[in-house]
Formats: C-alpha cells, structure tokens, sequence
C-alpha cells in the first residue's frame, strides 16, 4: 500500500476520533445540565454516571429511557376521565358509598391522604377471599366468568396461554357467545408471549376486545420510555366481583423447573369493586380512545360484608409518586409493629429514613425478601441495603418456599397494603400499579396471619452471616446499588 494511502487512512481515523472525543465531552458537558433538572438526585446520579462512562450509548440510551413523562394526549385522556369521575364521585358518595366507616384519627390521616392522591374514598359493605394459589385464581375466576351476563373487564401484566390463563381464555370465549361484552387489557411487553403466538388475533375472532397496553417499540406515541409498562393486575365480572392482587395470568413456575412464585390476590364483593372497575375503565378509555360508560359505576350495588378498603391507582399520570407517599407517610404513624413483604426492595431515601424513624421509636420492622432473586441486577441491587437496613434495627427474613411476590405491608395490626407494587423504585415511580388499604383490625388480621405464614418459612438474616459475603460479592452489589435508580 502507498505511504500516501496509509498517511491519509491515519489522518481519517484521527479525524473520526478527534470528532468522537470533542462529541463525547460536549454529551457529558450538556446532560450535566440537563439531567438534574429533570430526575431526583438519585436517578440523576445514575444517568450522569452511566453516561460520563460511556456518553453516546448512554445518550441515546437515555432518549429512549430517560423520561417518565406521557404524551400530552394520554394526559389530557387522563385528567378529562378524573374530571368527568368527579361528578360520578359525588353521586356514589350519595348513594353506593354512603358507607364511609368511623375511624381513628391515625388511620383517618392515611384515609384522607389517599382520596387526595387517588381520588378514590374508603368504602364499607364489602367482602374478601385471599387467594395464594394460582391455580386456584384461575378457577375461581373461571367460574364467575361463566355466570356472567354482562360484563367482563380483564386486565393483566402478564397473561399466558398455558394452564392458568388457558381456561380463563376460553371462557372468555364462552361468555362472549352468550353475547356477554368481553374486553382484555394485556401489557405488550408482559404478555409479549400472547400477542405474538396469534392467540391475540383468535379472540378477537371470537368477539373478545383486546387491547395492548403501551405497545413496546423504540419509538412510538403512546408513552415517552418504552420500558413504562401497566403493572396492574385487575379482573371485573359484571361490575360486582372483582379480583386484584399480585399474580399474573400465568403458571407459577414462570417457565423455571425449581422455582415457584408465591402470590397473593383477593376476590371482592361490594361498592370497592365499582373503584376497580374505574380504574379499569380509564385503562380502556386511554389506550383505545373508546367512550366509557360511567353510569355503570353508579348503579346498585350490594353490600356483601364489614370490610373498609380504598381503592388506590398510581402511575407516571399522576403528578406524585401516589403508592410511596402513602407507605412512608403509615410508617412514620407505626407505633409497634410494620411488616413488609416485597420481591424486590430498592427503596429512595425517604422511605429508607420513614424505616429507619420507625426502628428508632422502638417499632418492630420486619422485612421479608426472597432468598432468591429472578432478576440479577434488582437482585443485587437489593441486598446492597441489607446491611444498612440491619444497622438501622430493622429485621429481615430471607423467604425459602420459592420466590416470594407477594406485596403487601401491614401496621400495628390495623393497617393493610397489598397490591401489585413492589417497594422499589420502578413500581413507585414508573409502573401503572393498583393498591387497596385495608383498614380496621379485623380486616388486617387475615393480612396478619398470611405474612405471619411468610415469616414461618423464613430465616432471619444476622449481620455476622451478610458480612461473610466475599469481595466480589460486595463490589457487585456496590456496582448495582448505583444504579438502583433506573431499575
């Protein structure tokens, strides 16, 4: 080869790396500041770590992740829905919740916090069945679905063909031939394994409604990251039963030999189920633009039994972070005893100092996790905080009956959260979640009683035994712990 040839080669590779050098530092010059504004200090950090390392992955890393923020059409969809709900409101308050309970001025706090983040209100009248098993959600489900004569609203995060979500499916498919209206909600990139097997295609043949939720692409119109995803797990039958919890619409084994997911959901009866089905019907509306029928949330409704429960959404459409407003704020009003059940701990710094306030004043905290992680980075990431957490008093329990995905929490033994959200990061922050308070001794006691099962087949972490984790262990758990707040 010429000496010219390779003269004018080493000039264009010095051209191309001079221009990425220059290009690199401008990237990191400007998202110093950009990014602050934009994110809490924490999730600012991470980005500006990740992308001080790496700028122009990172950069266009960030355009695709690095806003939580919706569309202005999902928006006003969202805030005309809340205003048209809040005549709706004032009617069921006249009529269907009249049924508001007397309560202690602690639990009154949470109550009146979470009508003003939710904008739903506590309701009396109402029964529940906690269901652990998936199989027996399925068949429970199955059943109302096949008594049903008008309606049946599904949505769930994940939904799979298989021995679970397999019958729900073809009753679906029953309901709909009696002429039953029949609408399924499924997160595109959960229940990826449904609409991409042509199942999707065949219900609709059959007459059933399906719609994805936040269809997963690079770049599209329905949210600003593509990793936003409807968390929510949510069941309507003829807007009178209605189920709600953590399972998905899926084998528990989740595809794993020696690894089962351990869940909770509840079957309900009464005027709460009119809130689900709120929640649901702002779903449908959002993404699919059709009218919903809000005379429905307004028709009678029986009351079934003595439970008090409110009803609480949240997601990047609201302007707080809803679910973790309410946790922090019930675990600064513990006086003995909190216990938390969660897969997957990534806790910000305030919920981090309510659990720290609460062991300093002598509350008993008690934090069961799964001894094992389905996700290496959330799972490392996690037991970063573990030692932390044990300096601060705070018990924690190692869960080894299969994984544990149960979410719930509970306070003094009056006090019941439980839902889809996770106590991370993601589920306060990013994810569309549905949550129910429970309030009242004996509507936390079963709460109670199924943590207290959770803790039965656990191990209490000491620090003497976390500290005998090696050095490698340790700096990946540092590693991840930078970045607990994009996960």
């Amino acid at each position: 080869m010429p000496l010219s040839a390779i003269l004018t080669d080493h000039h264009l590779w010095l051209l191309i790396l001079g221009i990425h050098n220059v290009s690199s530092w401008l990237i990191r010059v400007t998202m110093l500041a950009v990014v602050p504004m934009r994110h809490t200090p924490g999730a600012a950090m991470a980005w500006l770590v990740v992308i001080f390392f790496w700028p122009w992955p990172c950069l266009l890393l960030y355009l695709a992740m690095g806003s939580n923020l919706l569309p202005q059409r999902r928006l006003k969809r969202h805030q005309r829905l809340l205003r048209e709900l809040s005549n709706v409101r004032i009617r069921c308050h006249q009529t269907l919740c009249a049924l508001s309970p007397e309560l202690p001025r602690s639990l009154h706090r949470i109550s009146s916090l979470a009508e003003t983040l939710g904008h739903m209100a506590i309701v009396g009248g109402n029964d529940g069945k906690l269901i652990s098993k998936a199989s027996d959600l399925s068949s429970l489900l199955v059943r109302d679905i096949d008594k049903s004569k008008k309606t049946v609203d599904l949505l769930y995060y994940i939904f799979s063909d298989d021995n679970i979500g397999g019958p729900v499916i073809e009753a679906l498919t029953r309901a709909s031939r009696r002429g039953v209206q029949c609408r399924l909600m499924i997160d595109s990139v959960g229940s990826g394994s449904l609409t991409k097997g042509g199942r999707v295609e065949w219900l609709r043949a059959q007459g059933v409604s399906v719609a994805e939720a936040l269809p997963a692409s690079l770049f599209r119109r329905h949210a600003a990251r593509f990793d936003l995803r409807n968390h929510r797990k949510i069941a309507i039958v003829d807007g009178s039963v209605a189920y709600t919890g953590s399972h998905n619409m899926i084998d528990p084994r989740y595809g794993h030999r020696d690894l089962v997911w351990r869940d909770m959901s509840i079957r309900l009866r009464g005027p709460v189920v009119r809130q689900l089905q709120a929640v649901f019907l702002e779903d449908w509306f959002v993404e699919t633009g059709e009218e919903p029928d809000l005379k429905q949330l307004t028709a009678p409704v029986d009351q079934w039994g003595d439970i008090s429960v409110q009803t609480v959404p949240s997601g990047p459409n609201y302007r707080t972070e809803n679910y973790q407003r309410l946790i922090v704020s019930a675990m600064h009003d513990a006086t003995r005893r909190v216990i938390i059940t969660t897969p997957y701990l990534i806790p910000d710094e305030s919920l981090l100092q309510a659990m720290e306030v609460a062991a300093l004043r002598g509350v008993r905290v008690q934090l069961v996790v799964p001894s094992r992680s389905d996700q290496f980075l959330v799972g490392h990431a996690a037991r970063s905080y573990y030692q932390e957490l044990m300096d601060m008093g705070i018990e924690i329990y190692q869960f080894s009956d299969g994984l544990l995905h149960a979410k719930t929490m509970t306070v003094d033994g009056e006090l019941a959260f439980f839902g889809s959200s996770n106590f991370d990061i993601r589920s306060f922050a990013l994810n569309f979640e549905i949550n129910l308070i429970f309030y009242g001794k004996e509507e936390a006691t079963a709460m109670v009683e199924a943590q207290e099962r959770f803790l039965a087949k656990s191990i209490r972490l000491t620090s003497s035994s976390w500290k005998d984790r090696s050095l490698g262990v340790r700096t990946l758990e540092s590693a991840t712990r930078l970045f607990s707040p994009l996960l």
